[in-house]
C-alpha cells in the first residue's frame, strides 16, 4: 500500500491500464468504511457487510472487467484515529485480498486488486 494523493494515484492506475476505484467521503467507522469500499467496487447486493463478506467480495470481483483494479482509500487516517481496531481489521482484509489475488495467490484469476492509501 502506497501513500500519495487520490488524483495522482488514479492517473497512475489509468496510465498502466488499470481501473481506479475511489472510496468516497471519509468514513470514520467500520460499517460506513466497508459500505464505501463496496460502493467504490460496485459490490453485488448480496454483500453481507461484515469482514468475511468484505474479503469474499474483494477476492471475487467477477462483476468487474479483467485486469488490475486499484482501490484508492483517501482519508484512511480518520478511521485509524477514530477506531484503530476497525482500521486495522479493514486494512488487514485489504492486504489479505491483495495477496490472494496476486499472481500465485490462492484466489488469483484475471483480476488483480491493488490498494492505495491517499493522503487526501
Amino acid at each position: 500500500m502506497e501513500h500519495t494523493n487520490s488524483k495522482t494515484l488514479a492517473e497512475q492506475a489509468y496510465a498502466r491500464g488499470a481501473y481506479a476505484h475511489l472510496v468516497a467521503g471519509h468514513p470514520m467507522d467500520k460499517l460506513s468504511t466497508m459500505e464505501a469500499i463496496a460502493t467504490a467496487l460496485s459490490f453485488p447486493a448480496y454483500f453481507g457487510r461484515n469482514l468475511d463478506a468484505l474479503y469474499d467480495c474483494l477476492t471475487d470481483l467477477s462483476w468487474l472487467p479483467s485486469g488490475e483494479h486499484v482501490l484508492i482509500w483517501g482519508g484512511s487516517e480518520l478511521l485509524k484515529q477514530a477506531d484503530p481496531k476497525a482500521y486495522l481489521a479493514i486494512r488487514g482484509v485489504l492486504s489479505d485480498a491483495e495477496r490472494a489475488l496476486a499472481p500465485g495467490g490462492d484466489r488469483a484469476d484475471s483480476r488483480r486488486l491493488t490498494v492505495a492509501l491517499s493522503d487526501d
